[in-house]
């Protein structure tokens, strides 16, 4: 074979490497902003279509990201049980949020090095998972299975206090992956731990232990939906309750209403209240607007070299995932002239846990630079010009973050409590926009009102529970302007 044909053969597989990676990567933004079209108007069956996947489908590891959106859109449409179907295919491809001392394939892990992160099996975050079982929770009391309610907020709980053992096992994991190469492992050490490379992601990333986060690793809405969930059922729950109510009240303790539901629990506990004295009450939690979504910022970093002997310090770049806040529905909800306030928001928890994430990332993108770097210094050491060109258009095109995500995930929750009114009916107000709608309160003691709404111009879904799961729920929508509620569409 001569030198030409060689470099030519080197130059199109490095090309095609590069173009493979480019059209997957289209295709999933393509699909996502199909699908965010459709959510942000509230046309959720049609987001929930764009999310389909073939029957044929057995790697549900494969479609974690498709199972999430559609699983959504599909709660948000009333249509339960096919929402928890999704979510239970998402769940199948999360095992190793789940797997103690868990391990990547090393294909996998290999492609993500010499490609980019979003030629991996898509990675959820803790959080999502959490939000999984809790949105599985709520189907569940909305379909009158309070038994398998009770398993998914157990679960969501579950997950919360085994996350800091996970990230710290991801770290472990990338260390195991990198001892395979221990040439790279060490050039990749060097650069990770000088002051250069730490000065110039500071100037161009920023640095994440300033970010604003949590003081502990947790989903303060699935926590505190968890606290009500055992403070409505009572007896030797009410004391998982007060543990979960406490929490998220120290975290949000500008919220009267998350305070005095911890305190409530309390004195349930400890006995100084009587639940029989007890008011029925209603509880209205706003899920309102849309959540973080990655952007990618790229940047040369300098990295420390030995190449046939010599040390050497190149400049490279790469491409690293960044969480920028969307938008949410500006103003608040008012049910009978009880306006919800704040209490918890999905950019912190996604923060807090990104924070504890980046050493992975930041090694990973580190290694596939240095794997890149050598290819480069091999192609050009061996195949001249040509060789020099096919490994730079390579490693442009596949220097890239992976910016897949959940995003169908809100801005942040609100919450209001009120006595259950005689007549049953709650008026909810968009106190910018004026009247929501008004629903019909069933006579139980402990009712749940969930209201989400991704955008000013999608309709507001309300979901009516009753928290202690001994009847069936109902799905309105609630569009304002005199519009009467109407259910959702199945």
């Amino acid at each position: 074979m001569t030198f030409y044909s060689r470099s030519h053969r080197l130059l199109a597989a490095l090309a095609l490497i590069g173009l493979l990676s480019g059209c997957s990567v289209f295709q999933q933004r393509d699909e996502m902003a199909r699908f965010n079209s459709a959510y942000d108007r509230g046309d959720y069956g049609l987001a929930a279509s764009v999310m389909a996947v073939s029957d044929k489908s057995d790697s549900e590891s494969k479609h974690v990201l498709q199972y999430l959106h559609r699983g959504e859109a599909l709660r948000l449409e009333g249509d339960y049980q096919p929402s928890i179907d999704a979510f239970d295919r998402a769940e199948a491809g999360m095992k190793y949020l789940d797997a103690e001392g868990f391990a990547s394939a090393a294909s996998e892990n290999v492609m993500s090095v010499l490609v980019n992160d979003s030629t991996r099996d898509y990675r959820a975050l803790m959080s999502e998972a959490i939000l999984v079982n809790t949105y599985k929770a709520l189907s569940f009391l909305a379909l009158g299975n309070d038994d398998y309610a009770r398993v998914e907020f157990n679960r969501a709980d579950d997950r919360t206090r085994r996350a800091v053992d996970f990230f710290s096992e991801e770290i472990a994991e990338q260390k195991r992956a990198l001892q395979n190469d221990p040439a790279n492992a060490r050039t990749v050490q060097r650069s990770i731990d000088s002051g250069s490379m730490r000065s110039v992601i500071q100037s161009n990333y920023g640095d994440p232990s300033a970010w604003s986060v949590y003081p502990d690793y947790i989903v303060p809405a699935s926590t505190y939906l968890y606290g009500l969930y055992f403070l409505a059922n009572g007896g030797s729950d009410v004391q998982r309750a007060v543990t979960s109510l406490q929490r998220v009240s120290d975290m949000a303790p500008g919220n009267a209403t998350v305070k005095a539901d911890a305190e409530l629990a309390e004195g349930l506990a400890s006995g100084k209240l009587s639940r029989q004295d007890q008011p029925d009450r209603v509880w209205v939690v706003y899920e309102n607007g849309l959540g973080p979504v990655l952007e990618e910022v790229r940047f040369d970093v300098p990295l420390f070299y030995s190449y046939h002997g010599d040390a050497q310090v190149i400049l490279t770049g790469i491409a690293l995932p960044r969480y920028r806040d969307r938008t949410a529905v500006s103003g608040h909800l008012s049910a009978n002239a009880q306006t919800t306030a704040d209490f918890a928001q999905m950019g912190k928890v996604i923060r807090t846990e990104m924070q504890e994430r980046f050493p992975s990332v930041l090694t990973r993108a580190i290694s596939a630079a240095v794997v890149k770097g050598l290819i480069q210094h091999k192609a050009t050491e061996s195949f001249g010009a040509a060789g020099q060109l096919g490994s730079i258009i390579y490693t442009l095109a596949t220097t890239q973050a992976d910016l897949r995500g959940w995003q169908a995930m809100p801005d942040h929750w609100e919450v209001a409590r009120l006595e259950r009114p005689a007549d049953g009916r709650v008026e909810l107000t968009d106190t910018l926009r004026g009247d929501l709608g008004t629903v019909s309160v069933p006579d139980q003691p402990y009712t749940l009102i969930y209201v989400k709404r991704p955008t000013a111009e999608a309709p507001a879904t309300v979901m009516l529970l009753d928290l202690q799961g001994k009847r069936p729920g109902e799905c309105l929508q609630l569009s304002g302007g005199g519009t009467p509620a109407r259910p959702c569409a199945s």
